[in-house]
């Protein structure tokens, strides 16, 4: 079996064994330098059958005789089968019964699947199996170590599960009260999105949180409270109804003590069965949280030339209107020296002795404002009208 292959930007192959027992040994094989291999595809069985034939020249091999090292392709968890995790060994043979720790996940291997979906005893270098047997669902890209005893797997699934614990709380949290006073004036303007996340497999949930994340700006951040494989159980409406959140499933549903909760705390259900929907419908939901952008736009300006006190309506300023309209019902500043010193609205706008609706420029009228008795001759007031677009993320 060869161990790993190296193309470099000379157009040659070169052949690496990287197992201990063997010395490391390289053979260059010529490939067409005018042919780009990577990306047309080219001549792909004309290498992969040199490398073979090299390979089996120099008895290129891994050791099958050592401890399983393997990744993780994919990890879900089966109602029937519990964990299960879809591994590629690359060294040496992994064997049923082996005590193994994948990531922060430990456990006896109970059964290996192969790709023909029947059972096998054990599975060598570049042969990929299905595991059953773990305490948990592992991430895709963790890597599985065979270890010799159930105690020391635990120990150190237990150790890089607090290790990631404490990562988790370095990002999330300050860890002195001005840290946690400081973060929280930061995110006072920031509205959230609170959701439980769960997935038909690990690579799913994974994808989707990522996906989420990115959706977050200065204003709006998607929190992601948890998120993991299987059916939408009760504790996770639990922790929705607590975090006022939605729970989100992808290729899942609830099962039945899970929904009768959701329908009694009135926690939001939502499926997908597409990742491109799901994304869609948070981003939605997060734009509604966006503040809409405010525009104004100055209608009219009208400069006071005189006042004087009505028994009706108070102090009146005897304007002429300079610029645009003055409308009613519309908001108003007061300027003085271009300085605002009163933002309110009308309170009545009268040509002569008749109400009017609208004053437009080059007519006098006289402007009463609401609960504003201090406008002085030489003052302008501005009258401006206020329009809300809504924003999307």
């Amino acid at each position: 079996v060869l161990c790993q292959v190296i193309l470099d930007e000379y157009g040659l192959i070169y052949c690496v064994c990287d197992e201990p027992e063997f010395p490391i040994q390289f053979l260059p094989l010529l490939v067409d330098n005018e042919i780009s291999i990577s990306t047309t595809g080219i001549c792909i069985d004309n290498l992969i059958e040199n490398i073979v034939l090299q390979s089996e020249i120099l008895e290129l091999k891994s050791n099958p005789k050592r401890l399983a090292e393997g990744t993780v392709i994919e990890a879900k968890l089966d109602v029937g089968r519990g964990p299960v995790a879809t591994v590629l060994v690359q060294k040496g043979t992994l064997k049923r019964t082996n005590i193994i720790v994948v990531g922060d996940q430990w456990g006896k291997v109970r059964a290996l699947i192969d790709s023909n979906n029947l059972k096998v005893e054990y599975a060598g270098p570049s042969v990929p199996v299905e595991v059953l047997g773990l305490n948990g669902t592992p991430e895709a890209g963790d890597l599985l170590n065979v270890v010799s005893t159930e105690t020391k797997a635990r120990e150190i699934a237990d150790y890089r599960k607090q290790v990631d614990k404490d990562k988790k709380d370095a990002l999330g949290k300050g860890k002195t009260l001005d840290q946690m006073i400081a973060k929280a004036k930061a995110d006072k303007d920031i509205s959230e999105l609170p959701l439980v996340v769960k997935a038909d497999v690990q690579g799913s949930a994974e994808a989707i949180v990522q996906a989420l994340e990115k959706i977050n700006n200065e204003e709006v951040r998607v929190l992601v409270l948890h998120s993991g494989v299987g059916a939408v159980t009760e504790s996770d409406v639990i922790l929705a109804e607590a975090s006022k959140a939605s729970v989100i499933g992808f290729n899942v549903r609830a099962n039945a003590s899970a929904r009768d909760c959701a329908n009694q705390k009135e926690v939001e259900l939502r499926y997908y069965s597409i990742i491109y929907d799901l994304v869609d419908d948070i981003k939605k939901a997060a734009s509604g949280l966006l503040k809409p952008e405010i525009k104004e736009t100055t209608m009219g300006i009208a400069e006071v030339k005189d006042t004087f006190k009505s028994p009706k309506f108070g102090l009146i300023a005897g304007s002429i209107v300079t610029e645009g309209s003055v409308i009613k019902n519309l908001p108003i500043r007061v300027l003085r020296d271009n300085i605002v010193i009163h933002e309110g609205k009308l309170d009545s706008l009268r040509r002569f002795k008749d109400e009017a609706n609208e004053v437009k420029s080059g007519t006098e009228c006289g402007i009463g404002i609401e609960n504003y008795n201090d406008v002085k001759v030489g003052d302008k007031i501005e009258v401006f009208e206020r329009t809300e677009t809504a924003r999307k993320i």
